[in-house]
């Protein structure tokens, strides 16, 4: 299946179902009045994340959307049928965005989100609604209202735990095979990764979802290269395992082209807790290990795990590092999840 992770569509919601003017005509009835019925309300445009999906690749081949109109109204006092919505379903992570201003309108981050962006039209009045002790016989009935129109575009963020960031060939989709079942395309060539991968790691009796991105060049964030678009995958994360290639002469200009391209993405991925790993290291002697790992030290600021995704070298201390950083950020957010949801019980009308 094609990875796509980003969609723009255009949506509109159901028109109103006009009003119905008629009257009682029936035998022995001498003044039988006004009967029409209301017209029934249009559908709505509504927007579920569902479970199943990874990828908007249903909106690649289809990006008009539209409710069903409401039905008019008819005599003997029946209302029109309400309009059938229109339902689309997205993967969990899916930002909704307007097309025109880029401001998020909604963020479905679990199975279950809806959200309702337009509103059917209402339906129209029959003529039995203006009855009146002075209007015995109204023959107004009012159309139905319209529905509303709007393009908006659909981005998907992964939802995962920890990312891998890294120059290209930089050995993260071997480290993500050495540490899940996820089986991305290896080769001895840069830019092997072209999509987004997830793997879930299995470590010290948990478990964590891994997300590998495309690599990142210098000037990433100006377009160069495949550019910094899949780095919102990992703006949901706890934290970053980046990996640097060990084999390279320079380790330390290595670090620093990928810092400077999260620094200038923004998205606080900079920010981010970073676990750093000297790849390759089966590759390597221990002078040369230990050279560069105190060179990486350096430059980081933080301890440097050496690690091999070949011969599986340093993956436990890297994996049991990063899932303490999963549980101190799992931990934060359930505790911002139950402040909300604290104060919005406090808040609420009690009589």
């Amino acid at each position: 299946m094609k990875f796509l992770d980003e969609a723009r569509i255009y949506i509109r919601s159901g028109d109103g179902g006009a009003g119905c003017a008629s009257f009682r005509r029936e035998k022995y009835v001498e003044f039988g009045g006004p009967d029409g019925g209301d017209g029934g309300r249009g559908g709505d445009v509504v927007v579920t994340a569902v479970d199943g999906l990874n990828t908007l690749i249903d909106f690649r081949y289809r990006q008009h959307f539209k409710a069903r109109n409401g039905r008019p109204g008819m005599g003997r006092q029946r209302t029109g049928a309400g309009g059938a919505s229109a339902v689309l379903k997205v993967p969990v992570g899916t930002e909704i965005l307007d097309d025109e201003t880029d401001e998020i309108i909604a963020d479905l981050t679990a199975v279950g989100d809806e959200v309702v962006l337009l509103r059917g039209g209402a339906g129209g009045y029959g003529n039995t609604h203006f009855k009146s002790s002075t209007n015995r016989a109204p023959r107004r009935a009012d159309p139905g209202q319209p529905g509303q129109e709007m393009r908006i575009r659909l981005r998907l963020k992964l939802i995962a735990d920890a990312g891998l960031v890294g120059l290209p060939n930089a050995g993260k989709s071997t480290f993500l095979a050495a540490t899940s079942r996820a089986r991305p395309k290896i080769a001895d060539y840069p830019f092997t990764t072209l999509h987004p991968q997830l793997g879930v790691v299995y470590a010290e009796d948990e478990e964590f979802v891994l997300a590998d991105i495309p690599g990142l060049i210098e000037g990433a964030h100006e377009g160069h290269g495949l550019g910094d678009r899949f780095l919102g995958h990992i703006e949901r994360c706890g934290a970053l395992l980046h990996l640097v290639d060990g084999t390279q002469d320079d380790v330390a200009g290595a670090y620093r082209t990928v810092r400077r391209e999260l620094e200038a993405y923004g998205g606080g991925l900079a920010d981010k807790p970073e676990i750093v790993g000297l790849n390759k290291c089966d590759a390597l002697d221990e002078a040369v290990i230990a050279e560069r790992s105190g060179v990486l030290a350096a430059i980081a600021g933080t301890p440097v795990h050496a690690v091999s995704g070949v011969s599986k070298r340093g993956v436990d201390e890297v994996l049991s590092a990063l899932l303490a950083e999963i549980r101190r950020a799992r931990a934060e957010r359930r505790a911002r999840e139950d402040a909300v949801a604290g104060h919005s019980k406090d808040t609420q009308w009690s009589p």
